[in-house]
């Protein structure tokens, strides 16, 4: 038996403008993954592995849980068919607020006004930026998009509103058919799968005050419980990183009554450490799975290694 866990993480599986891929190789390629992890992994519910961490009872050998974040359509209609196909279960990590159509993910939002913007350049934080060709607008894209996260969500959404009118995009599909709704969400249920809460809006949460982490988080957790008829016992920090939340914001988790959180610091979550900060690896489909353990090797070290060699 194990006291460790192995917590994989992807987002989208098919292509959308900020995470563009060969048409069709995310669905080959995850399939692939679920293939390999099927074979050499125990893949456990997360909510199961929580309740076993909390109490002390240790884990299956080579535990490994499967999460998604963001809910982008795809994972409804590509990813849990080939979960079902190798009977594996996973934990869908929402934001209530996408679900709606209220609001849109910003780094798709500035993507499509990069890929369809008809400006030749674009002003941003003192820079110009040159928009010439397609390895300019990835660059300047990039570097926005990391000044844009040192921004509360409130300030982000007004400064992506001006990029994108500032870029003038022509043509393309509005990018929140990518996403899912509320009956989405309660077929990802239908289908067996837990889901958590990713936060009410996306928002960075160290970049916020209390008053907006505590709606973030609480708002999120009960709008998700009323609207799904489920327990939401698990939250994934957006971003994830160790800046991106702080001392009040694992407060107020706790708070609210989660019983676990997960990050993006890669690593392997064990028992003696922080259940409200359980480290996660994030991989994308496309990722080999001769690679995969390579991967889970060079960004989680030794530790995640010897959880998939058990």
């Amino acid at each position: 038996m194990s006291n460790r866990l192995l917590v994989l993480g992807w987002h989208n599986i098919d292509p959308t403008p900020a995470f563009p891929e060969a048409p069709e190789a995310g669905r080959r390629g995850f399939d692939r993954q679920l293939a390999l992890l099927a074979r050499v992994a125990n893949v456990v519910r997360l909510s199961d592995a929580l309740d076993r961490m909390a109490s002390g009872e240790p884990l299956p050998p080579r535990s490994v849980a499967l999460t998604f974040d963001d809910g982008y359509r795809d994972n409804l209609d590509v990813a849990v068919p080939l979960l079902a196909k190798h009977g594996l279960p996973a934990t869908f990590y929402l934001v209530p607020r996408f679900l709606s159509g209220e609001l849109g993910a910003w780094w798709e939002d500035l993507a499509f006004a990069f890929r369809h913007g008809t400006a030749d350049s674009v002003e941003w934080g003192g820079t110009t930026y040159p928009l010439g060709d397609p390895a300019e607008r990835a660059r300047a894209q990039d570097e926005i998009s990391v000044a844009l996260k040192t921004l509360s969500a409130r300030s982000r959404e007004q400064a992506v509103a001006e990029l994108a009118e500032r870029l003038a995009p022509v043509g393309g599909e509005d990018d929140r058919a990518a996403f899912m709704d509320w009956d989405g969400a309660r077929g990802l249920l239908d289908a067996g799968h837990d889901v958590g809460s990713h936060s009410m809006t996306h928002a960075i949460l160290s970049r916020e005050d209390q008053a907006s982490q505590t709606e973030e988080l609480a708002d999120s957790r009960s709008r998700l419980a009323d609207g799904l008829g489920t327990s939401i016992d698990s939250v994934a920090y957006p971003n994830g990183h160790r800046e991106d939340y702080d001392e009040t914001t694992l407060r107020l988790v706790a708070e609210i009554g989660y019983r676990g959180a997960v990050t993006t610091t890669p690593g392997v979550a064990r028992r003696d450490q922080p259940l409200m900060e359980m480290n996660r690896l994030i991989v994308t489909p496309t990722t080999s799975p001769g690679d995969l353990v390579g991967k889970v090797w060079r960004k989680a070290r030794s530790t995640a290694r010897s959880v998939l060699s058990r």
